[in-house]
């Protein structure tokens, strides 16, 4: 069974210099499928180009709370018309990032992720959430909208907040990081996630895994994050990667399709 990396930015400076040579080995290493999420209108475009040019490649659209300064009204009006685009699988990344205190302030993220997630309920998409060191209110403001659902990429949060995503039909993204000896809590929020509700990431060029760490990331890394992951629902690496291609599908609507 071939792996799915839904969370994965190729379209990011970090693969100016090799990137069709690493997106064009990524089927024959064993990953079938990938999810490029945009962070603004024109790296929005860029995943929606490479998705065009790849078939293993789908895009997400969206505006990342690092990138949403001075973000306007045409701006949205573009993210709603890259919807359109078959290859267009979910509005991502979006969501809170209260970690670097340059970024827009708080107010004006939670208006541009809201305004995300009210466009997801009107074209009935999934969505692609960013939350980092904003836990509270992501939560809180993904439960305004009861009807839209999607995935916490790379999620950081409590258990607590895990059972209440999980509860109303949410995946959450597992990463990188939980190869790291400090992952304790994402290993707590692992044991209380099911397993048809678990996504395998890499957020390259980031998060690369152990043995790796430090290095850029891509697909390629993805087994190590399979097999840690595997390893604590007690479950074979292979049954993981089948589970979490299985769970890819669904999450994104491409049951069928691929």
């Amino acid at each position: 069974m071939p792996i799915f990396d839904t969370h994965a930015h190729y379209d990011s400076g970090g693969f100016s210099a090799d990137r069709d040579a690493v997106l064009a080995a990524l089927p024959a290493a064993g990953v079938g499928l990938v999810v490029d999420p945009g962070c603004d209108v024109e790296s929005s475009r860029a995943a929606v180009a490479l998705a065009e040019r790849y078939s293993h490649v789908y895009a997400a659209v969206g505006i990342h709370p690092e990138d949403c300064a001075g973000c306007t009204d045409a701006d949205f009006d573009a993210i709603g018309e890259l919807c359109g685009h078959e290859k267009v699988v979910s509005i991502g990344e979006i969501g809170l990032d209260y970690y670097w205190a340059e970024n827009p302030s708080r107010e004006f993220q939670q208006q541009v992720f809201r305004r995300q997630l009210a466009l997801a309920e009107e074209l009935d998409l999934p969505v692609i959430v960013h939350d980092r060191e904003a836990h509270g209110d992501s939560l809180a403001i993904v439960l305004e909208y009861p009807k839209v659902r999607g995935v916490f990429h790379c999620f950081s949060g409590s258990p607590e907040m895990a059972a209440e995503l999980l509860k109303r039909g949410w995946y959450l993204g597992f990463d990188g990081p939980i190869t790291y000896k400090n992952a304790k809590r994402a290993r707590s929020v692992a044991a209380i996630t099911p397993l048809d509700r678990m996504v395998v990431e890499t957020d390259a060029p980031y998060l690369t895994p152990v043995p790796f760490r430090g290095k850029r990331n891509d697909s390629r890394y993805l087994p190590y994050v399979l097999e840690k992951l595997a390893e604590w629902k007690d479950v074979t690496a292979a049954e993981m990667t089948d589970i979490t291609w299985r769970n890819g599908l669904r999450l994104f609507g491409l049951e069928g399709r691929v």
